[in-house]
């Protein structure tokens, strides 16, 4: 199936209002949800976690510390993109092995690429690492953005929210993670105006340097 890009980046925007009557179907979901698991990440590393939120109750609090957008409880669907608090030795351990079991190799084989990555990680101080871990879950969620676009499913990042209270509500201390950013996905309501506005973006000229 040839997919036209750029008409479908053209088309994708921040949906202001969704549908609420129109949900995505399993297969819909399953595929969003595939594209986040096969994000690229630094090292590979995945120091993150997808919190899918359907509970209506749930997303009724959470709209409580969301600045009341509207997108957050009549989205179909809405997904908490979550970096680790912090990340430890035996996380990278973990991926080694995970990393030797996919390609149905040794774990030795890894030692040197799993000293360099200890080193690196170790050279962090914990905020140093934190706000490396958050840039990891920015790229999930541009993966997340194109990923909707080309499906033709409707999607808003959100940054408008409270973290401390999102990690309250959802546990996420106990779970050894941390919300960054959210995303609503779902189908965009006939009544939304922004979706009949030009996209401003600065000409190709202004931000394409060319050496």
């Amino acid at each position: 199936m040839k997919i036209d890009l750029l008409k479908k980046l053209n088309w994708r925007y921040a949906v202001k209002a969704f549908d609420k009557n129109k949900k995505l179907n399993q297969e819909q979901l399953n595929s969003l949800l595939e594209s986040l698991r096969l994000s690229a990440s630094s090292f590979g590393l995945q120091p993150w976690a997808f919190a899918v939120i359907e509970d209506e109750t749930l997303r009724q609090k959470l709209k409580e510390h969301s600045w009341n957008q509207s997108q957050i409880t009549d989205a179909s669907h809405l997904i908490v993109l979550c970096r680790k608090r912090d990340l430890r030795e035996n996380d990278i351990e973990h991926f080694l092995e995970v990393s030797a079991k996919t390609r149905k190799m040794e774990k030795s084989s890894f030692d040197k690429q799993g000293q360099m990555i200890k080193g690196f990680v170790k050279s962090m101080p914990l905020e140093k690492k934190q706000a490396w871990m958050k840039d990891q879950v920015y790229l999930a969620l541009g993966n997340l953005l194109t990923s909707c676009a080309v499906l033709d499913i409707d999607a808003c990042p959100i940054e408008g929210f409270s973290p401390k209270e999102y990690d309250r509500l959802l546990d996420l201390p106990h779970k050894g993670l941390a919300s960054v950013v959210v995303c609503a996905v779902g189908f965009r309501s006939d009544a939304d105006k922004y979706q009949h506005q030009a996209k401003v973006r600065f000409c190709k000229e202004e931000v394409i340097l060319k050496y």
